[in-house]
Parts: structure tokens; sequence; C-alpha cells
């Protein structure tokens, strides 16, 4: 049979330290996320849409 089929598993304690150490990361990049949100300057749109009573006729 072909071996690359069916490859030895990993050890729990191998996929434990890898999920642990992706979870790391991904917090990591949330917090930085958040840190960026925060120093950003806030939109100068309006909220919203115009109303039909508003509108410009042409």
């Amino acid at each position: 049979m072909n071996d690359k089929a069916n490859p030895p598993k990993k050890s729990d304690g191998e996929r434990k330290d890898r999920l642990a150490e992706a979870l790391r990361a991904n917090l990591q990049k949330r917090k930085a996320q958040a840190r960026s949100r925060r120093a950003g300057d806030p939109d100068q749109r309006p909220e919203g849409l115009p109303s039909a009573g508003k509108m410009r006729k042409k």
C-alpha cells in the first residue's frame, strides 16, 4: 500500500502545542486590530441614507 495515504499520527501534545500557538497568534492579531481602530479618527460620513424629502430635484 501507499504509505503517503496514511501518515503516522502526531501525538496529542504536539497538536495541543500547535493549537495553543495559533490561538496566541490570533489573539495578538485581534489586539493589534483593536488598538489601530481606537487610534484612528472617527468617520466624517453622515449617518444613514437621506430621506426622500431632503433629496434635491433636478
